[in-house]
């Protein structure tokens, strides 16, 4: 049995929850997302809760039950608060800047990366070096912020480079003489 699974998922004020079939629709004050569940789950909106349970009892069903709830979980908690990562830069000369719906970086390359701003996401730089991404699918917020960091990731003698914020470098000793 699937610990997480079984536990209804609240719906909080100003978010309410269709469930046509397999497909799940959640809108809430900052939009809309929705998902299609696989054959082996179900779910139904029971008082103001969801509740997946699977239809049977194969090792599948039982695989998909918690990640089902856990996907819809998400989804009720992006459409009423939001998901949000934070990316420091650091580094001599390495900066970034918001115009318009494009990223502007400079990583120590002989260019500018432009990277552009994907729909459903918000991106502010509230410093030059700080970078805020934010959005109501957690997935997508964490593959944008995976990406932005791929384009120069944290080394590890100075620490030069784009890393979340929670994110600790460990840290090597230089050549000795």
């Amino acid at each position: 049995m699937s610990r997480i699974g079984k536990l209804p998922i609240p719906l909080p004020k100003g978010v309410t929850a269709t469930v046509a079939g397999r497909e799940v629709k959640v809108k809430g004050p900052k939009g809309e997302l929705k998902l299609t569940l696989v054959e082996e789950i179900s779910a139904s909106e029971v008082g103001g809760q969801l509740e997946v349970k699977p239809r049977d009892d194969s090792t599948r069903s039982k695989a998909m039950w918690g990640m089902s709830r856990t996907l819809i979980g998400n989804m009720v908690h992006g459409v009423s608060t939001g998901f949000d990562e934070k990316l420091e830069i650091s580094g001599v000369g390495y900066k970034a800047a918001v115009q318009g719906r494009n990223l502007q970086l400079q990583l120590g390359y002989s260019h500018d990366i432009i990277f552009p701003i994907p729909t459903g996401i918000d991106i502010k730089a509230e410093k030059p070096t700080s970078l805020t991404i934010s959005g109501v699918d957690k997935q997508q917020v964490g593959a944008v912020a995976a990406k932005i960091r791929s384009f120069r990731g944290p080394e590890p003698y100075k620490g030069k480079g784009v890393r979340y914020a929670t994110e600790t470098i460990r840290r090597k000793e230089g050549k000795k003489k």
